[in-house]
């Protein structure tokens, strides 16, 4: 049965987000996996960058979750998600990569939506498919806290690999990305849908579905954006979903649905943005300010 990761991955990818005292608000990107635990029992993990979970201050966040009416219409529907216990985090962070994860009691209809552990590539995929430099794979986010539309669903960009070598990820644990990288972007899932790619030297042709990695960073050099994303290997996502194994404990459970914030992404003092422009924000401490865009902020 044939089955599009693009649009699986856009159900699974949610927005990230915590008010701050001065009204503006804290973004960032995250993906639900699907991981039952060794003992069979059902676990929705969600995995973001673990820079995101940081610039946090407060005991909970909001995780933007999005149902779909009788009607057929999707809504969002945010729900308050502790990430805190006093200064106790509740996540796992990778002991040397910006990847976290934290185990979530997602809305039933919205717990389907989350990707098996199985989609994220492994050690050897890359090798398994002759993926290099300029091959195109495609990245969810909510760059500068944008979304798609009112729903909520994230927005899908693309660009090529722009780095050699890509293996073994245990060496190169990073690789790069050809395409701007914005505020709100960090921890979104980078992928690889290719319905009919062809190997170098053959006649045949394959189906090549897999999460590829993790957006994590942006490439700066002096202050200057080079719109070069770095993206951080699914081998590392694997290694600290599996760390939640070590740490034992009952899910995060949620609380009733918070109401949808309406001002967009800023750590910058509160400042009257020109006609159609959307309020700045923050990412690894380097301040974006307003600039003129188009799209939804809820």
């Amino acid at each position: 049965m044939a089955w599009d990761l693009s649009v699986d991955l856009i159900q699974a990818t949610v927005q990230l987000e915590q008010p701050l005292a001065d009204g503006s608000r804290t973004v960032g990107t995250g993906f639900l996996i699907e991981d039952p635990t060794p003992e069979g029992r059902p676990r929705t993990i969600l995995v973001t960058a673990a820079h995101v979970f940081d610039k946090m201050p407060s005991v909970s966040a909001k995780i933007g979750y999005r149902v779909q009416g009788t009607d057929g219409v999707w809504r969002y529907d945010p729900r308050t998600l502790k990430i805190r216990d006093g200064d106790h985090p509740l996540w796992i962070k990778h002991p040397s990569r910006d990847v976290a994860a934290i185990e979530v009691e997602a809305p039933p209809e919205f717990a389907k939506a989350a990707i098996p552990l199985a989609w994220l590539a492994q050690d050897d995929t890359f090798n398994k498919y002759s993926l290099g430099p300029g091959d195109e794979m495609m990245a969810l986010g909510f760059p500068r806290g944008l979304s798609a539309n009112t729903a909520g669903f994230p927005i899908l960009r693309s660009g090529r690999v722009a780095s050699y070598p890509l293996a073994p990820a245990s060496v190169f644990p990073t690789f790069l990305m050809d395409f701007s990288v914005f505020p709100g972007n960090s921890g979104g899932p980078v992928f690889m849908a290719e319905g009919a790619r062809r190997r170098p030297g053959s006649t045949e042709s394959q189906e090549v579905q897999f999460v590829a990695g993790m957006l994590t960073q942006q490439v700066e050099l002096s202050g200057e954006r080079l719109e070069i994303g770095i993206v951080t290997h699914a081998k590392y996502i694997r290694e600290t979903v599996a760390l939640l194994d070590k740490a034992a404990g009952p899910p995060v459970i949620q609380a009733a649905p918070a109401k949808p914030p309406t001002q967009a992404v800023v750590q910058v003092p509160p400042a009257t943005p020109p006609q159609g422009a959307a309020p700045g924000a923050t990412q690894g401490g380097v301040a974006v300010q307003a600039v003129s865009v188009t799209g939804y902020n809820r």
